[in-house]
């Protein structure tokens, strides 16, 4: 079982500590499914003793409003921040983010970030982690400005090489194999001497794939993917310079957060 960093790793007030630990105990006797991610599962993977404040959990759309009912039934707070990927459990200044898919809805939690065992102990509770390929795929289009997870996955990549099923990998990853190649392309200029942590077929594929694309026409629609990394950042690309937006603002809904 993979064990928690230690209690340096953490800057929660004891209160917060009390409230995540009561929350997984909660979770765990639920039997609803669930997996750990953030800071934490990227510490248990990569050795790295990275600072923990907050508590990410994984579940399927099906499953948050299961999660968040069996929660308000013991007296918690509950919100949905953004029906499309997030929801939070409160207890006053405490929280945890419930998560079921990705700020820009491409990535859904499935049955299949559930077949493989990944435990650890967080808090004194055994619990699940989300496995070293979804924890790639969660972190793949992150890249604002402000938040950049490409190390996160070169880290994953190094130390998690053969727990990661490259095969399913690209499959999540099948419509922005791009992205996968910047990342396989990144982790090979970090860390040359490692490079065949990737396999040589994933290399060789992706690669082929940009050659072929490389001899194709011109798109005929005007869009700009950056919308995926960074909404904001990439925001001017949809109101100013006339490329199509593939996804929407979040705004909030009538009498909320007024």
């Amino acid at each position: 079982m993979t064990g928690a960093p230690p209690p340096s790793s953490h800057l929660a007030p004891p209160e917060a500590d009390q409230f995540y630990a009561e929350s997984l105990r909660i979770l765990r006797e639920s039997g609803i499914p669930f997996l750990v991610a953030g800071t934490f599962a990227v510490n248990c993977y990569t050795g790295i003793n990275r600072a923990t404040k907050d508590l990410d959990i994984f579940c399927k759309a099906g499953d948050f409003p299961r999660i968040l009912l069996h929660f308000q039934e013991r007296g918690f707070e509950t919100e949905i921040e953004d029906e499309r990927w997030i929801a939070k459990v409160r207890r006053g200044q405490c929280f945890f983010d419930v998560i079921f898919s990705s700020a820009v809805a491409v990535v859904p939690i499935t049955d299949a970030w559930f077949k493989e065992s990944h435990p650890a102990l967080y808090y004194g509770v055994e619990v699940q982690l989300t496995p070293p390929t979804e924890m790639i795929w969660s972190k793949a289009l992150l890249q604002l400005r402000h938040r950049y997870d490409g190390a996160d996955v070169a880290h994953i990549m190094l130390k998690q090489a053969d727990r990661i099923d490259w095969r399913r990998l690209l499959n999540h990853m099948e419509q922005y194999w791009e992205v996968l190649l910047m990342h396989v392309l990144n982790f090979r200029f970090i860390y040359p001497t490692e490079r065949d942590n990737v396999p040589r077929w994933l290399y060789e594929e992706l690669l082929e794939r940009a050659r072929m694309h490389a001899d194709l026409p011109i798109p005929q629609t005007k869009v700009c993917r950056g919308r995926l990394f960074s909404p904001v950042d990439y925001e001017v690309d949809v109101k100013q310079w006339g490329f199509a937006d593939i996804i929407g603002a979040a705004q909030p809904a009538s009498g909320v957060g007024s």
